[in-house]
């Protein structure tokens, strides 16, 4: 009798942990020190679209701000902008920022918010509208009051997109890096860096970083290894994830190679963290479309040779692979050295992850 009592109890608890309308908050249930929390930051009977996707995360003067595309279902007119706050250890109900209505009254899908904070600047979420990848155009706003109110949007100049997935970077001197890409039904699907030296403002854009053809790449990350030294990486069509190299602060970039990492033409993002290490968040899975679980991390301290340390969304026996999807992460490291990570639970709402690295 006792072990049929425990059994129901921890049956109860594994139940539980899958549920986001069973609990806001669950603690580490996988008993890995590193995962210091996990919450869903709406629970799906409280959302205000019936789909969700494609979420970013940052750090504005010690709030965490979170923010997703949400309507219908992709590509659908309806979709917009939404964003939360998590204040007084507790997510704001969702908000609506920013739409694809027109002045003519037309209106069109919005796709892949960036959250980004420069040093001493305003926080800024870019985003895109337009009827598709290929022809979609990039805007932003931005928060004086760390994500509480937002301006009116800006369009970004012609030829210019914004980061497409993955937040840029500031490098010591204040020029700002955002990887970018486009996918073109003749050129096929290409990366590119823009640059901006006075917080955005102004941009400037490199060549295509890679051909189309070996590799069809797109939603590039940066990470930074110090003294000029970064890395791209950058989900592809190939089942695998690809890289660049650039020893003069992104000037100039080597040739795209694949890694030994595999990709199932899934988002993916990383983040150089403080004590030398790069961490990455991705689909270890290969070249099926949609195999989007697990959801893991893997480590480095090259960006070659890689370990994945732990799945935030494991595989198991009752995973249904065809209707499951924990994807599109991306990942932050705050001022107080924890890594925050937002991710699409199953297109229904966002899942939200705190890791403590050092035990990782």
């Amino acid at each position: 009798m006792r072990k049929l009592v425990i059994f129901i109890i921890v049956l109860f608890n594994v139940i539980s942990c899958g549920n986001p309308n069973k609990k806001s908050e669950e603690k580490n249930e996988t008993n890995n020190s590193a995962i210091l929390s996990q919450e869903y930051i709406y629970e799906i009977k409280d959302a205000k679209t019936p789909q969700c996707h494609a979420s970013t995360v940052e750090e504005s003067n010690g709030i965490i701000i979170a923010s997703w595309f949400g309507g219908t279902e992709e590509k659908n007119d309806d979709v917009g902008i939404w964003v939360s706050r998590k204040v007084n250890d507790k997510w704001s109900i969702p908000i609506e920022v920013a739409d694809g209505v027109q002045t003519d009254g037309s209106r069109y899908p919005c796709w892949n918010p960036v959250l980004f904070k420069p040093k001493n600047q305003p926080l800024i979420l870019f985003y895109k509208v337009g009827p598709n990848p290929r022809e979609w155009w990039g805007l932003y706003i931005t928060s004086e009051d760390d994500g509480l109110t937002w301006s009116e949007p800006v369009k970004l100049p012609n030829g210019i997109l914004g980061p497409i997935k993955n937040q840029p970077i500031q490098l010591a001197d204040g020029t700002i890096l955002s990887p970018t890409s486009t996918e073109s039904k003749t050129d096929g699907w290409k990366i590119q860096l823009e640059i901006s030296t006075d917080f955005g403002k102004t941009w400037s854009k490199s060549e295509d970083l890679n051909d189309g053809v070996e590799f069809g790449a797109i939603q590039p990350t940066i990470q930074n290894y110090g003294n000029g030294k970064l890395q791209l990486l950058s989900r592809t069509k190939q089942g695998v994830i690809t890289e660049n190299w650039s020893e003069d602060f992104g000037k100039t970039w080597s040739k795209m190679t694949a890694t030994s990492l595999p990709n199932p033409n899934s988002g993916i993002d990383g983040v150089s963290l403080k004590d030398g290490r790069q961490l990455l968040v991705y689909n270890p899975t290969g070249k099926n479309w949609g195999d989007r679980v697990p959801l893991s991390i893997g480590i480095s301290t090259d960006g070659k040779t890689w370990e994945r340390v732990l799945d935030i969304e494991p595989l198991t026996e009752t995973t249904d692979k065809e209707g499951e999807e924990y994807s599109y992460p991306t990942v932050i490291q705050s001022a107080d050295g924890l890594v925050h990570i937002v991710y699409t639970w199953n297109r229904k709402t966002v899942k939200y992850v705190v890791i403590n690295p050092e035990n990782l």
